[in-house]
């Protein structure tokens, strides 16, 4: 029995000490997750996405289903006259031919009774709209309107049945960092679907400030009228242009936000045509001399640098030197998203405009109106209607105010001038403007008579 203790009591001894030269000299340290020992500590404790997923976990399935069926591509064919010249016609009785040229681009169902809203450029000069649904029914397409500024048109196709679409979302909840995908027709591939993400809102690519939302989403030939959604399959932009000196994809493209687009699409078919509402500013970059002059080193927000006379905007007593910084619930850091704002509003919309004046902060109620300029396609004069102190100033009663001119007509003398006719036909308002200037020829002469703020008539004729 002692030989027996003796010899389980040497086993363990053994064992452990072969176990503690295990853990001593061949094992290696494990770290449990959680535990480690360093002085780093995660910075931010907001998930990774909206629902709690990480980049790998997003589903853009769903929201692709519901998107590919909703976009068609869109056809437009334009006859193109070859072969002889006139002057050939003319003397040999040679006939000219007419050949078809077809442009492609992409379309978003927006009702089930087949509404189509694209680009302008998709079908512009259009002689036949056709359009093909994912299920590759074809159908020919009515042009019901289009709005040149936004580059939103509006077509319609007749379908025996009720056709899949997308409503509109709320293109002001759009987040940077968002997904999104980008659903068209590039290169005649159909049906096609990129995701990217939201890489800026309000981008602005021209003077006018018109208001884009960025993304990274690849966007080629093709893709343009296409959808722009977030991973719910809610229409957040149409896809209408991309910036590359190759004229392809190049990391970034850009969609007239929903709002927008909404607005305008509403507009046709209840007006038909755009109602745009102005604010009645004009903004001035915050280095201009009159900042300078008045101490306004701000950068974020737009600094008004002159108020149009009968505006909203003057009614409402907002004056120059005021730096806009919010309009409703949108904050204002710079004038496209101003601009962006405004273009989904209509005259008669009345905004709450929050501004600083004298570094104190202040809010007013601003009503839209309806834009009292005309710029004239054939001379460029851009001119208004006669305000009571003009009539006054001028002692007339009828006329139109010239405020600008372009740069061929400024050694004229014309700007601030007040012009009563043209070609000998009377002027009482901008719409008799509109309507003489529509008649005026490229290539004809044409005589004006202004009136300059001494009673003086003058008579201008140009060829």
């Amino acid at each position: 029995m002692k030989k027996i203790s003796s010899l389980l009591l040497v086993s363990i001894f053994a064992g452990a000490i072969t176990l503690g030269g295990y853990k001593m000299f061949f094992e290696k340290e494990s770290i449990i997750a959680g535990e480690a020992k360093t002085p780093f500590v995660n910075a931010a404790y907001t998930p990774v996405s909206i629902n709690n997923n990480g980049i790998n976990e997003v589903d853009f399935t769903i929201a692709a289903q519901n998107t590919v069926n909703a976009v068609v591509h869109v056809k437009n064919v334009t006859l193109n006259s070859s072969g002889s010249s006139n002057f050939m016609q003319f003397f040999y009785g040679q006939e000219t031919k007419q050949r078809p040229q077809i442009g492609t681009g992409s379309g978003v169902i927006i009702s089930p009774d087949g509404y189509i809203v694209t680009n302008n450029h998709v079908i512009d000069k259009s002689n036949k709209l056709k359009v093909t649904l994912n299920n590759n029914k074809t159908y020919d397409a009515e042009l019901i309107g289009t709005d040149t500024n936004s580059d939103i048109a509006l077509i319609k196709i007749d379908a025996e049945e009720r056709l899949p679409y997308l409503a509109f979302g709320d293109s002001d909840n759009a987040k940077i960092g968002e997904w999104v995908l980008a659903v068209g027709n590039p290169f005649n591939l159909t049906s096609t679907v990129t995701a990217g993400i939201v890489s800026a809102k309000s981008r602005a690519l021209n003077k006018a400030g018109q208001s884009f939302i960025q993304t990274d989403a690849a966007v080629n030939p093709g893709n343009s009228g296409g959808a722009l959604v977030n991973t719910n399959g809610d229409l957040i932009g149409i896809n209408t242009a991309i910036t590359s000196q190759t004229g392809s994809y190049v990391g970034y493209s850009f969609a007239v936000p929903s709002n927008i687009a909404k607005k305008v699409v509403e507009d046709i078919m209840e007006y038909g045509t755009v109602q745009k509402g102005i604010l009645g500013i004009s903004a001035a970059p915050f280095n201009s001399l009159y900042a300078i002059e008045n101490d306004l080193n701000e950068a974020d927000g737009v600094l008004i640098g002159a108020i149009v006379e009968n505006s909203g905007a003057h009614e409402a007593g907002l004056k120059e030197g005021d730096i806009i910084k919010q309009i409703d619930n949108i904050k204002v850091h710079k004038f496209s998203d101003l601009t962006g704002y405004i273009s989904s509003k209509r005259p008669g919309n009345k905004l709450n405009v929050s501004f600083k004046r004298d570094g104190k902060d202040m809010t007013l109620l601003v009503t839209l109106k309806k834009k009292q300029t005309y710029i004239d396609p054939i001379m460029g004069l851009e001119i208004k209607n006669l305000s009571d102190q003009d009539k006054k100033v001028f002692k007339t009663k009828r006329g139109v105010k010239i405020i600008d001119v372009p740069e061929k007509y400024r050694g004229f003398g014309l700007e601030e001038k007040v012009l009563i006719s043209i070609d000998g036909e009377s002027i009482n308002d901008i719409q008799d403007a509109k309507a003489l200037f529509k008649n005026i020829s490229k290539y004809g002469r044409t005589s004006i008579t202004i009136l300059t703020k001494d009673g003086e008539r003058e008579r201008l004729i140009f060829q």
